[in-house]
């Protein structure tokens, strides 16, 4: 993996993510806010990104490059457009990850570092929250919608949910 440092006052990276749709929500001093607390993270093709079990408090936004969602050896997803999110279950706290994430080719994505966004001031805190558990929200229902849509396929089949695991 390579990282950058924090973004803070970086307005070429500022102008470039202001593009992706879901920052598009953010209030430009929010985002600056949300900036200061991320980086830009690379991974190769077959580089971990996440593990699962693990603990740690970023929340990740695919900039470009394809992912590959693995629970317990088993592929559940691929994300590959620009503002995919995954990683989100670390906003509920002390969760370990549910499940893996691998660079299915060269990744570039933000990593927004949430344990600093705990340490605001309220004041500062609560916009940055709100639009990460608008982001959050949306991201949830649509894999739910997604999970419904394969697990009636699956009944349709005859197949049980607990022989896919």
């Amino acid at each position: 993996m390579i990282e950058s440092t924090y973004l803070e006052g970086n307005q070429k990276i500022m102008s470039e993510l202001k593009g992706i749709r879901t920052l598009v929500p953010f209030k430009e001093r929010d985002l600056r806010k949300l900036l200061t607390y991320s980086k830009i993270r690379q991974y190769k093709n077959g580089e971990q990104i996440i593990s699962e079990g693990s603990f740690d408090g970023h929340v990740y936004i695919l900039i470009y490059g394809r992912t590959k969602i693995v629970k317990k050896k088993k592929e559940l997803a691929v994300l590959d457009k620009r503002g995919d999110i995954f990683g989100e279950m670390s906003l509920l706290g002390d969760c370990s990850r549910t499940a893996s994430v691998f660079a299915d080719n060269d990744v570039v994505c933000l990593a927004i570092d949430t344990t600093h966004i705990n340490k605001l001031p309220d004041g500062d805190k609560s916009p940055i929250y709100h639009m990460l558990y608008r982001i959050f929200a949306e991201t949830l229902a649509y894999r739910l919608k997604v999970t419904s849509e394969e697990l009636i396929s699956m009944k349709r089949k005859g197949l049980k949910f607990w022989q896919y695991y």
